[in-house]
């Protein structure tokens, strides 16, 4: 637990936000802060940064985030979307199986496939991108103590150095000791039962085309590729006389793996990293605390199976940091933080109930020759059909989703997994090739990119609505024409006005983290307006 020590805030640092734990969810978040402007600090209490693979899967939806980061090309180039998972049964090859094969990219989800990639490589390329913020992660540095104040949380470290931050973000895993400190229950369960050990292991001559399973009626071992040289390793654990796990280490790694691979040439060696993990499904009540705040593990922990956790948790991050960042910049009212709680801990619910089911599922399919971890990738698991229709940021002004909806048109389909196929406002805002005035390619996604809300006017007679809208809101709105006329972009394929369910002249605004907020006629301007202002001071 974390003392209660009181602290002075005139003698402390001072930060406009304090995130502790410097994993993918801190990482992101600092980085959200940081390309806009909030004066963030970011601090982990271990001496050094983690190398073990853990998380090793990025979804498409994490993927769209990290393009928004910029840093997607670096980590395209250090992972993997082409691994076959190849099963193994009494030592023989039964299938190869490609899990993304029945997925096409589109032009509204121009990324379908996961990405294979350690965790660390992710940490270490988001360590590099927020260094060029000129942020860098404090190590060794542990928080002991936090005192919330009437305009900033004042926090204490290990090594009596006072930070004053107007928000502390806590990230500091699944066992967080903030979270501990704080009026939160942690509910749910933990199957003490179902366990398994981790490493991370160079196997010579085994192939990196493929992401081995070797699963039989007694036990199991899987080794898949990662980086140059090594391979992460999941296995069950072998019991000793008595039924209990033996600890894990790298002569019971290979014990395991000589008993199901019957690949007696293939010696384990170099291991960097070693772990047991069981199954815990649990999450927070609440994810804010005044000025204090749960994101990543901290707010949520759940099964592995879908490869979920650590792309919850930069979601987390991607949600709450355009709304920390208003807020720090007294663009908007603290309450907009409320919202964070609001979208997030419905998605935490969904995911602990995904993830717990996925898990099930893999468990009885693998008692079949040729089956299993393929059956964790579900169009669900690839987040791109997650968004936040009940939001109170969610607001439709143009009767979508009646039958006389305004400007309804054909939906963009199974892409968005919505229940209708009609985009509606709360939903991921989708990708559309378009041209710019001078003919050259541009994305919507290029556009979305840039920190700032985004007012899509799509036909000539909104013109009139954004000049508006760019005259007061200049600073917070990037105003988009897609129209043929001068300045406007080219919906030349038709795919924009298609994702995004319009016909007629409509306008829709795009939060900063690829959400619509708005839906509404070309003629809404006052009502456009009106939303703003109760975001925008």
């Amino acid at each position: 637990m974390i003392s209660s020590e009181v602290t002075t805030e005139s003698t402390a640092e001072r930060t406009g936000v304090l995130i502790v734990g410097a994993g993918p969810t801190g990482l992101t978040l600092a980085c959200e802060l940081a390309r806009r402007g909030t004066a963030v600090r970011i601090i982990e209490k271990s001496p050094e940064f983690h190398s073990g693979s853990r998380g090793k899967t990025l979804n498409p939806r994490s993927l769209e985030v990290f393009e928004s980061l910029g840093v997607l090309p670096e980590l395209l180039a250090h992972g993997r979307t082409d691994l076959l998972l190849r099963k193994y049964r009494d030592g023989e090859i039964v299938t190869d199986t490609d899990p993304f094969s029945v997925l096409e990219p589109t032009p509204w989800a121009p990324y379908v496939r996961g990405l294979f990639i350690a965790q660390w490589q992710v940490e270490e390329i988001l360590r590099t991108r927020l260094a060029e913020w000129g942020v860098t992660v404090e190590l060794g540095t542990e928080l002991t103590g936090f005192e919330q104040t009437g305009k900033s949380v004042v926090a204490t470290t290990a090594a009596g150095k006072r930070m004053a931050a107007e928000y502390l973000v806590a990230c500091d895993g699944g066992r967080s000791t903030i979270r501990k400190s704080l009026p939160v229950t942690f509910d749910g369960r933990t199957e003490e039962g179902r366990m398994m050990i981790l490493g991370d292991v160079e196997a010579e001559g085994l192939s990196r085309d493929h992401w081995h399973q070797w699963i039989d009626a007694d036990g199991a071992i899987l080794l898949c590729p990662l980086g140059e040289r090594s391979f992460q390793l999941q296995a069950l654990p072998e019991r000793d006389e008595l039924g209990q796990p033996v600890a894990p280490s790298l002569e019971t790694f290979q014990r395991i793996f000589d008993r199901h691979s019957g690949m007696p040439g293939i010696r384990l060696a170099n291991p960097t990293w070693i772990s047991t993990f069981r199954v815990n499904e649990r999450m927070a009540d609440r994810y804010r605390v005044g000025r204090v705040l749960l994101a990543g593990d901290a707010a949520h922990v759940h099964s592995i199976a879908g490869g979920l956790g650590m792309n919850t948790g930069v979601q987390d991050a991607f949600n709450l940091g355009w709304k920390l960042a208003m807020v720090v910049a007294g663009t908007a009212r603290p309450a907009l933080l409320d919202t964070y709680e609001e979208e997030r801990l419905p998605i935490a619910a969904w995911t602990l109930d995904t993830s717990g089911e996925r898990w099930r599922s893999v468990q009885q399919s693998v008692k079949e020759a040729g089956r299993g971890t393929e059956d964790v990738i579900r169009p669900e698991t690839l987040a791109l059909g997650l968004g936040y229709r009940w939001s109170s940021l969610a607001l439709e002004l143009d009767g979508r989703g009646s039958e006389d909806a305004v400007g309804g048109g054909e939906g963009a389909g199974d892409e968005r997994a919505t229940d209708d196929g009609l985009l509606r406002a709360g939903d991921r805002a989708p990708d559309a090739p378009c041209l710019d005035a001078d003919g050259a390619a541009i994305r919507l996604f290029d556009l979305f990119a840039r920190p700032r809300f985004t007012l899509l006017g799509f036909g000539a007679g909104t013109a009139g609505v954004l000049r508006i809208i760019a005259a007061k809101y200049g600073d917070t709105v990037q105003p988009c024409l897609i129209a043929d006329v001068p300045d406007g972009l080219s919906d030349h394929e038709g795919h924009a006005r298609r994702a995004y369910g319009v016909t007629g002249d409509a306008v829709v605004l795009v939060r900063p983290d690829r959400h619509v907020a708005l839906t509404a006629p070309a003629d809404a301007t006052g009502a456009v307006l009106d939303y703003l202002a109760t975001l925008v001071i």
